[in-house]
């Protein structure tokens, strides 16, 4: 069985740093594509990054210039280096991988970003 586990959330002061890893585990095969989404409070999930299998990625306007996704594909890890944070960057942020015949999803890890 699949399972994405996130690891990385915390409290953050404004303009501060924190970087997220999501490691899938229970296969033997590489993701085709890996993200990271987030849902604010009151707010629908976004999209905020992904990555394919190759190294090409995809940013949220948002977020471009600030952070930066990248993978480990010998680990099925993804990661979400985050700079420059704001409070609107507040939000449970969730892992997500993508193979032929499964989408997953992680529990979510809370990223606060306090002024």
């Amino acid at each position: 069985q699949v399972q994405l586990v996130e690891s990385g959330g915390g409290l953050v002061q404004t303009g501060g740093s924190l970087r997220l890893s999501c490691a899938a585990s229970g296969t033997s095969f590489i993701m085709n594509l890996m993200g990271w989404y987030r849902q604010a409070p009151g707010k629908q999930r976004e999209l905020v990054a992904t990555i394919g299998s190759r190294g090409s990625t995809a940013y949220a306007d948002s977020v471009k210039g600030r952070f930066t996704i990248s993978r480990e594909n010998a680990k099925n890890t993804v990661y979400l280096q985050m700079n420059s944070l704001k409070s609107e960057d507040t939000a449970v942020y969730y892992c997500h991988a993508l193979r032929p015949g499964g989408i997953y999803w992680g529990k979510g890890t809370l990223v606060t970003v306090s002024s």
